[in-house]
């Protein structure tokens, strides 16, 4: 995991409902796969031809990644628009960064970020 466990969870518990609140990020909508809670996160995510890439800050392992691949799905909310999410898979930094924009920003190099998660868009 490129950061710290207790990094995720404060974040998880002090911050996210706050962003979320702000309404200023994409929010990931997805259901627990043990407890079936919905969940809102907010999340980096960057468009891509058919469908969007998640930064993956915390690794492949964080409850929301593992939550939208045991689903197959989930939605996000961009803008106030509902947009359904489908086939979600892993994928690599090089396979993310020939996807994304030539101008969008890389994660900083010290979060060791190597894997992202890529969507399609329900048609």
């Amino acid at each position: 995991m490129p950061l710290p466990k207790w990094v995720a969870k404060f974040n998880k518990r002090v911050i996210n409902p706050r962003e979320v609140k702000r309404g200023k990020w994409p929010v990931l909508v997805h259901v627990g796969r043990s407890s079936g809670t919905t969940y809102h996160t907010p999340l980096e995510v960057h468009p891509v031809d058919g469908g969007y890439i998640f930064v993956l800050v915390y690794g492949s392992g964080s409850d929301w990644v593992q939550n939208v691949l045991a689903a197959g799905s989930a939605t996000i909310e961009i803008d106030g628009n509902l947009v359904e999410l489908i086939s979600p898979r892993l994928v690599s930094k090089e396979y993310a960064s020939n996807l994304m924009a030539a101008d969008t920003k890389a994660p900083p190099g010290f979060l060791r970020v190597s894997e992202y998660l890529q969507v399609d868009v329900q048609a």
